[in-house]
């Protein structure tokens, strides 16, 4: 016997995978606190900056890549340069401004938390939907990146957020 469909169910179906979404965001938040002590911001920041050329971004490509506001990075930083995580240093290109720099300390700790993270996503993600659906939900997310971009791109309030406090 098949489900009847609703014209809720599309809708059913976001919230349905929304709460699952974020009842995983929690559980991978929670897994990394336990393992290595950084918190999901922390972890965030250290993710950014590891992937960047030479480990270091401006503070503005860092709060865009973030999508943060500017206060939220400020704070941040200012927290994880002093347990050691990151450093600021001038900035090769114009000697005029600060760059963020991840130190090795915030590697090692970033590498460790990508690590639990990965063996937690393979075990909670992959290994329960499988190759097949694995694909699916690269293509949706990738749609779903494209269709918000152009949303973004043709939103002013949008354009102005992400554009505040430069």
């Amino acid at each position: 016997m098949t489900a009847t469909r609703t014209p809720d169910a599309p809708l059913d179906a976001w919230r349905a995978y929304a709460a699952a979404h974020e009842r995983l965001v929690r559980h991978l938040a929670r897994e990394i606190t336990r393992e290595t002590g950084l918190s999901d911001a922390d972890y965030a920041v250290l993710e950014v900056l590891a992937e960047a050329p030479g480990g270091r971004l401006r503070s503005r490509e860092l709060r865009l890549a973030l999508e943060w506001e500017k206060s939220r990075l400020s704070h941040q930083t200012r927290r994880m340069e002093q347990r050691g995580l990151l450093g600021r240093e001038t900035c090769e290109a114009d000697g005029r401004s600060a760059d963020v720099v991840i130190t090795e300390l915030g590697r090692a700790a970033a590498a460790r938390a990508r690590a639990v993270r990965e063996t937690s996503l393979r075990a909670l993600v992959v290994d329960t939907l499988g190759a097949e659906r694995v694909e699916g939900l690269a293509e949706t997310a990738e749609l779903l990146a494209a269709r918000l971009a152009r949303a973004a791109d043709d939103d002013p309030y949008c354009r102005a957020a992400l554009a505040a406090d430069d």
